[in-house]
């Protein structure tokens, strides 16, 4: 039995975080796994020849708003060329509306939705190797035979100290940004944002973490980006991360963090303003600078405070600070997406 992760990323130098943890996560599990990274660059006919010579059982695709259209049009044109082969999505992307995507993709027979390392493993063990049944697996969304479609329902998150570190042989990742994470949720509820859908933040222990941050610093790999939804939105975690790095920099590696500017604090900004140059870059997600769209989508943000944290951080001059926004959100048009952008740009 062989099962076949997909990763079909937006560049070549990215990787796919989800898929070398639901390996790492399953390693003592007696299936075949293995792991296929692509980009949307690529030849649609030169992925699927690829995936089709892998002679999967099972092919799993990683679904994100950057590759859902070329992967439902990559699983189509494998299910016509292998059609005994099982095919299953995952991630955000297929997670939010599962049920809505079996009934559009009847080459799909599952969707595992929501964190997927616990419901992937059961996947193998219970019903690919003891031949479970699929109504005794929480965590996903099947087609019966019959064509009804089943919805088991959301799996209970898992520790993040349960969550594997995948980064012990670096080979695979020369050339490419490496990803982190050192907590999953958000305590925001922004209504455009899929992460608000996790009602729980949860903390990876600082003790392994710090572990795991020496092992890139050793290596000096060039770039880290954490995952994070929004790394600042515990104090005592951002700082003692920053502390640590601030104090174990090997003058190489960059950090790369998602953060909320107007929850910074002083402490935080006294502690990065002693940073070298180029140790970490901050992304912060503005969105909109327009105050009824702010609130029609239910973001929590101070803008004043925003323009004068970023400011401060500008008058380091250590620290790269990307901004973003969002085209298209409820009530911006042009002209008030035009502003944003002004506003933003100022800052």
């Amino acid at each position: 039995m062989k099962v076949l992760l997909v990763a079909v990323n937006a560049k070549y130098i990215h990787s796919n975080l989800a898929v070398y943890d639901l390996k790492a996560y399953t390693e003592n599990i007696p299936v075949e796994v293995e792991l296929a990274e692509y980009t949307i660059n690529q030849q649609q006919e030169e992925i699927l020849r690829d995936i089709y010579e892998h002679k999967a059982d099972v092919v799993a695709f990683s679904c994100y708003i950057w590759n859902i259209t070329y992967v439902k049009a990559l699983a189509e044109e494998l299910h016509k060329i292998a059609p005994q082969v099982q095919i299953w999505f995952g991630g955000p992307e297929a997670s939010y509306d599962a049920k809505q995507l079996l009934r559009e993709l009847s080459y799909v027979e599952l969707v595992i939705v929501g964190e997927g390392e616990e419901t992937f493993a059961q996947l193998l063990q219970k019903h690919l190797l003891d031949g479970e049944r699929l109504e005794n697996i929480v965590g996903i969304c099947y087609r019966e035979n019959t064509g009804e479609i089943c919805d088991n329902g959301i799996r209970e998150y898992l520790p993040m100290d349960k969550i594997p570190f995948v980064y012990h042989n670096l080979d695979r990742f020369a050339h490419k940004i490496l990803y982190y994470e050192t907590s999953r949720g958000c305590p925001f509820r922004c209504s455009y944002c899929l992460s608000s859908i996790d009602k729980k933040v949860r903390f990876r222990s600082l003790s392994l973490v710090t572990r795991e941050l020496q092992f890139f610093l050793d290596r000096k790999v060039p770039q880290v980006k954490f995952v994070d939804r929004t790394f600042n939105c515990k104090k005592s975690h951002s700082m003692a991360i920053w502390q640590y790095l601030l104090e174990h920099d090997n003058g190489i590696t960059n950090f790369h963090f998602e953060i909320s500017s107007d929850l910074l604090d002083d402490d935080e900004l006294a502690l990065m303003k002693q940073m070298r140059p180029g140790l970490i870059q901050l992304e912060i997600g503005v969105q909109t600078t327009n105050l009824m769209v702010v609130k029609e989508i239910r973001r929590t943000m101070d803008l004043d405070k925003v323009a004068r944290r970023v400011a401060q951080v500008n008058t380091f001059g250590n620290i790269h600070q990307h901004l973003d926004l969002i085209a298209g959100l409820p009530y911006e048009d042009i002209e008030s997406f035009h502003r944003s952008f002004n506003d933003v740009y100022k800052m």
